[in-house]
């Protein structure tokens, strides 16, 4: 039994251009091919895309996904450890929920909060591992240093900066404002200017691969669902090319 790529897209609540990017980086090719050309995925392709689709969740970028499908040939051995994730991160929400749910109560009885109960469940360094891994110690140690070094006026400002320009960049892709367009260059350059502002990040190194790190930067907003989200799936695909456009004409 196979499925079309457009039942396998709506099966799995992905997209069909999402699942022709796989084909095409390697990642997940169709098991069988209709007389037209059009991709068709068996029991085992469906398996192998659970095992993205749960990778994703976790984090991961599609390069890291597929070193991890090599070295976990065993299906079941795989999915075993995905679900002990699961069930950790399951176990993380429910204490977080747990935790919220007591501050709305002790809210609303008039009650003191208390302190040690609010934050049970938040892990506020939650990406330090990822981000040591993938760029070193001293990156985050820097870019930690520099973060809390700054007031709370400081940080606020920042992160207006962040939210104003995620903001434009989801107006022009609804707009359909063309990648390769002098506005859609505008907002690259200025989000690579908003990159290097943050010391630690090879954008912000004078030595460093800033072209590589962007360019990175631009299939991790398609890839992983947690910079997707940002600019919704339409909005990442758009602010990759135009990245990219700006890069290959700088």
């Amino acid at each position: 039994m196979d499925w079309s790529i457009q039942e396998t897209a709506r099966l799995t609540g992905t997209t069909s251009r999402t699942l022709r990017h796989y084909d095409a980086i390697g990642l997940l090719s169709p098991s069988s091919r209709a007389a037209g050309g059009s991709r068709h995925y068996d029991e085992d392709a469906l398996v192998r895309l659970q095992r993205i689709l749960l990778l994703r969740e976790l984090g991961l970028p599609l390069g890291r996904i597929a070193e991890v499908l090599e070295t976990t040939a065993d299906p079941i051995t795989a999915l075993e450890e995905h679900v002990r994730e699961l069930r950790r991160e399951r176990a993380r929400l429910e204490r977080q929920i747990a935790a919220v749910t007591a501050t709305m109560t002790r809210l609303r009885a008039g009650e003191p909060l208390m302190a040690e109960e609010m934050f049970d469940g938040f892990d506020h360094r939650e990406h330090e591992d990822e981000v040591r891994q993938r760029w070193g110690d001293a990156a985050y140690e820097t870019s930690e240093k520099w973060w809390n070094g700054m007031s709370d006026d400081e940080r606020a400002g920042w992160q207006a900066r962040v939210r104003d320009l995620a903001t434009e960049w989801s107006q022009a892709a609804e707009a359909g404002v063309d990648p390769d367009s002098p506005e859609a260059r505008d907002l690259s350059r200025r989000h690579i200017e908003w990159l290097s502002s943050v010391p630690g990040t090879p954008a912000a190194d004078p030595d460093g691969d800033t072209d590589g790190y962007v360019r990175g930067l631009a299939e991790m907003y398609v890839a992983d669902p947690r910079f997707a989200a940002n600019y919704g799936e339409q909005g990442a695909e758009f602010v990759r090319a135009a990245l990219v456009s700006y890069l290959d004409a700088n």
